[in-house]
């Protein structure tokens, strides 16, 4: 499996091509050097270089590529096997449709929640300034690798998928991305974007909001979001006491649809979540009641992955709940 991580390693931070790579999972600074990895056997990771990398990608047996973004409180083993799980059921679905690509930022592995959720918080917030450039490097890579004599695009549609904080680490990688890279806006970049059980408030996708460039950077940007979401229930109690008092935009969709861009979408995922991830109801949008067999959120958002269509059957409609 190919991943990208700004996460310390524990031998030099110096690029190196084919060396062996181990995560130093005592370090939860997050590098200013992007590694881009493949993960060999089980507990066993090699670096492969940005340019092997994408051109890996680009021959890769895969119409489409998905970026995950994971959530906080994860270790690079936790982030692995929720991809692997979720490939597997992309390639259940459909064999060669979707290569999946988890970018792997430093969580904590410190006791207890609150203290993981502000170090994580600091983490996320960082990681932006790494990632951005992976972000300019994807462009590069997609209108004609500027390494090769004789460059040709790589066709292969472009999706993300941010789950929890997450979902801040896109929103802060895009606001610095055109900071830094393009202050004349960003370009087109991603199919669809899912934003999922998403840990920023739920006013961060209007205009004039920190959130607004991934309206600008997505065909589709899909919200799937749950008001029984424990986990985000502890997030907004830990934002209480730093005096932050908005909703989260994973417990109630966008604060008002008529003030968000047309190509936002809303999916109430209250019905399924805490079956699917009993009892926080936080992480469902991968197998359903039964481990490695589709829920019917992952079902939601392969469609849209493979038509490019959140709602193909009524082009009008901005909202849907989901039920089994």
């Amino acid at each position: 499996m190919l991943f990208i991580t700004n996460r310390f390693p524990t031998q030099s931070i110096r690029t190196r091509v084919d060396r062996p790579f181990n995560f130093d999972l005592k370090n939860n600074a997050a590098s200013n050097s992007v590694y881009y990895c493949e993960e060999v056997g089980e507990g066993q990771y090699e670096e492969v270089g940005s340019k092997a990398f994408l051109r890996r990608l680009k021959e890769a047996n895969a119409r489409q590529v998905l970026i995950y973004i994971h959530g906080f409180a994860n270790m690079p083993d936790d982030v692995l096997r929720a991809t692997r799980e979720f490939q597997a059921l992309c390639d259940a679905s459909e064999p060669g449709e979707v290569l999946v690509v988890p970018l792997i930022w430093p969580c904590d592995n410190d006791l207890g929640i609150v203290k993981d959720y502000w170090d994580d918080q600091e983490s996320a917030d960082l990681s932006a300034f790494s990632f951005a450039r992976v972000l300019q490097r994807f462009l590069d890579w997609r209108e004609g690798d500027q390494y090769e004599a004789a460059p040709t695009p790589c066709l292969k549609r472009i999706n993300v998928l941010a789950h929890s904080m997450g979902n801040r680490v896109l929103r802060e990688t895009l606001r610095l991305w055109r900071k830094y890279y393009l202050p004349g806006g960003v370009p087109l970049l991603f199919r669809n974007t899912f934003l999922i059980a998403a840990d920023i408030v739920n006013e961060s996708l209007e205009e004039g909001h920190s959130g607004e460039p991934i309206t600008h950077a997505s065909r589709n940007v899909t919200v799937y979001f749950a008001s029984d979401d424990l986990a985000l229930r502890a997030s907004k109690a830990s934002n209480l006491r730093n005096r932050i008092a908005s909703r989260r935009l994973g417990h109630s969709g966008p604060e008002d649809m008529s003030k968000v861009a047309r190509n936002v979408f809303a999916v109430d995922c209250d019905d399924v979540n805490t079956r699917y991830d009993f009892p926080k109801g936080h992480s469902y949008f991968r197998s359903g009641e039964v481990y490695g067999e589709p829920g019917v959120v992952f079902l939601h958002l392969f469609g849209a992955l493979r038509s490019g269509r959140v709602f193909p059957e009524d082009e009008t409609r901005r909202m849907t709940i989901l039920r089994d």
